[in-house]
């Protein structure tokens, strides 16, 4: 794992919004982030799951946590334009974003993947991210050193059978990141990667390995130093990296 020992302000006042915030990973990144200094943005689709990281970072950092749920199944453009204009509101930019809400779908051949399962997959983890980064690009934009990462996996680099819809949209979430980041490499100091966790205990990775001993497998908070190296300053250098958690190495990258 990256040895990394950040600063205790690494994040000092940043604002970071973060998908899928209310478990695994995404809470994890939420209470790490609030833990060096950043105002955290929590959207998932679950109230309950939401409230329960809010309470937790107020707990150890209070007033860095804000919750506004986002359903990313069900939300039309007009709601991330408000979600856009809530954060200028409250805060005037965005410093950084993860993407990490995503749907696994079923474990299917392709012969007999049920359409509308195809298309949940395509909506939450492809066009939701679409539509949540061209929102608030422009908010990034009045940011000093913005961060976008979004969350890739093994099976979006190389395809693997049964994998289905959650295969083809993280190799479109790959290809997202390519363009953005080739948009943006000369004419912005936002930085923009994409990040594989790899086999980590979360809800997800039981319900894709129902057989598997989870102690097997790093939890999440294991990966959370190369999150806030790829949030901070030390960073500035890493712009349309594909990166693997658990083997990162900046001065291989």
């Amino acid at each position: 794992m990256f040895d990394y020992e950040p600063r205790a302000d690494l994040l000092a006042d940043r604002t970071i919004l973060i998908t899928g915030a209310g478990d695994g990973i995404g809470k994890a990144a939420a209470h790490q982030f609030a833990r060096y200094g950043a105002n955290v943005i929590l959207t998932g689709r679950t109230e309950s799951k939401l409230a329960t990281t809010f309470d937790e970072i107020e707990s150890h950092s209070p007033q860095r946590a804000i919750i506004h749920p986002l359903d990313l199944a069900k939300a039309t453009e007009q709601d991330y334009k408000i979600l856009s204009n809530a954060i200028n509101e409250q805060y005037s930019h965005l410093d950084g974003l993860l993407h990490n809400g995503a749907l696994l779908g079923p474990r299917s051949p392709i012969q007999s993947y049920p359409y509308q399962d195809w298309l949940d997959l395509v909506q939450v983890n492809i066009n939701g991210a679409f539509l949540l980064t061209r929102e608030l690009l422009p908010l990034l934009a009045q940011s000093d050193s913005g961060r976008i990462l979004f969350t890739s996996s093994s099976v979006g680099r190389k395809g693997r059978a049964y994998w289905g819809a959650y295969s083809v949209t993280k190799f479109a979430i790959e290809g997202l990141m390519q363009v953005l980041a080739d948009e943006l490499e000369n004419t912005s100091s936002i930085r923009v990667n994409s990040i594989n966790p790899g086999g980590t205990r979360t809800k997800m990775r039981q319900q894709a390995y129902p057989a598997e001993n989870p102690n097997t497998r790093p939890a999440p908070e294991a990966l959370m130093p190369v999150y806030l190296y790829l949030m901070g300053e030390d960073s500035k250098n890493l712009h349309g990296k594909a990166i693997d958690a658990q083997s990162f190495d900046p001065e291989e990258c």
